[in-house]
């Protein structure tokens, strides 16, 4: 078995900090595993170690300072209500962190502190919807994206409020060590498979399921037969309700097109596959439901710019650079 180095992901509290966002790093990654062995190690710290002031009056306590961002791989900030209030030196060491190359994000309305700091200058973002417009005003060289879970922008993340953290947190831990991990991890953490960065992040009139029921099942059903041809109509019938009505029950529950949501999960089928066999591209894309190689490859390099052999490569090496 290859021995891998975790990768080290600093965690700044900053006060009063959100203590929901603040134990999502530790949480994901902390379930994430490689060839039985932890695959991050998550370092909280604080300008001033000890007690930091928490937005719920339950302070916590971080034992470690911001020299814990020296040794890091990835620099996250979490939310806090101080959102224009940050130490400068604070935004030196987030600074800092960028130059050296490090991959820097953050969640909930930590995004306020990054671009305190200048680093989201030019680019795109994400922060909680209540509060986009106070952000948009403030840092009108950003790019805000206030209906999407998260945003990743040349090496620096940010995403939506509360579980919206965890889709991050799991979407760099497919980046990281690839979508069969990632999916693993979110079993282990009872989360939903890896959602799309560009999903919505509300409904803004979330339907009630007819008959008390939602579509849990007939996504399960769906599931469990991605490499077979699935219909709307389909689905409707194990639904036991209209196409229109499942699809408005389906963007309520979870903000894609039933088509959407089925090809998002094919893509994840077809990228596992890819990560963990060594089968011909024909048989990838039979058994994800992708119809045929031109399609997989089409479909993949839309969602990652890779096409299915490059994946496949880059996959390989990335396992091969977890090892000392």
């Amino acid at each position: 078995m290859t021995i891998i180095r975790p990768h080290r992901v600093a965690v700044i509290a900053f006060p009063p900090v959100t203590t929901f966002d603040l134990s999502i790093p530790d949480v994901v990654f902390g379930a994430t595993f490689v060839d039985g062995q932890p695959a991050y190690e998550v370092t909280v710290c604080t300008l001033v170690p000890g007690v930091v002031e928490a937005v719920s009056g339950m302070d916590v306590v971080v034992p470690h300072g911001l020299e814990a961002i020296e040794r890091a791989d990835t620099v996250m900030v979490t939310g806090t209500r101080a959102r224009l209030d940050v130490d400068p030196r604070v935004l030196d060491a987030l600074r800092a962190a960028a130059a050296r190359g490090l991959r820097i994000a953050s969640i909930c309305t930590g995004a306020f502190v990054l671009a305190q700091a200048g680093l989201l200058d030019g680019r795109g973002a994400t922060t909680l919807w209540t509060v986009s417009e106070q952000f948009r005003r403030l840092f009108p060289e950003v790019e805000v994206r206030p209906d999407v879970l998260f945003v990743e922008d040349d090496g620096v993340l940010t995403s939506a409020g509360l579980s919206a953290g965890i889709d991050l947190c799991l979407h760099m831990v497919s980046r990281d060590y690839g979508a069969a991990v990632a999916n693993a991890t979110a079993r282990l953490v009872v989360a939903a498979p890896v959602r799309p960065g560009g999903q919505a992040q509300f409904i803004a009139t979330p339907l009630p399921p007819e008959r008390g029921s939602s579509l849990a099942a007939t996504r399960a059903w769906a599931l469990a037969r991605l490499h077979e041809p699935t219909t709307l109509a389909d689905l409707a019938r194990h639904a036991g309700t209209s196409v229109r009505t499942l699809t408005r029950r389906f963007r309520a529950e979870t903000g894609l097109s039933p088509l959407q949501w089925l090809l998002h999960q094919r893509l994840d089928r077809a990228r596992e596959i890819l990560e963990t066999s060594t089968l011909p591209m024909d048989q990838v894309a039979a058994r994800s439901g992708l119809g045929t190689a031109d399609s997989l490859r089409a479909h993949l390099l839309r969602r990652t710019g890779l096409t299915p052999s490059a994946y496949r490569a880059a996959a390989r090496t990335m396992k091969t650079s977890t090892s000392p």
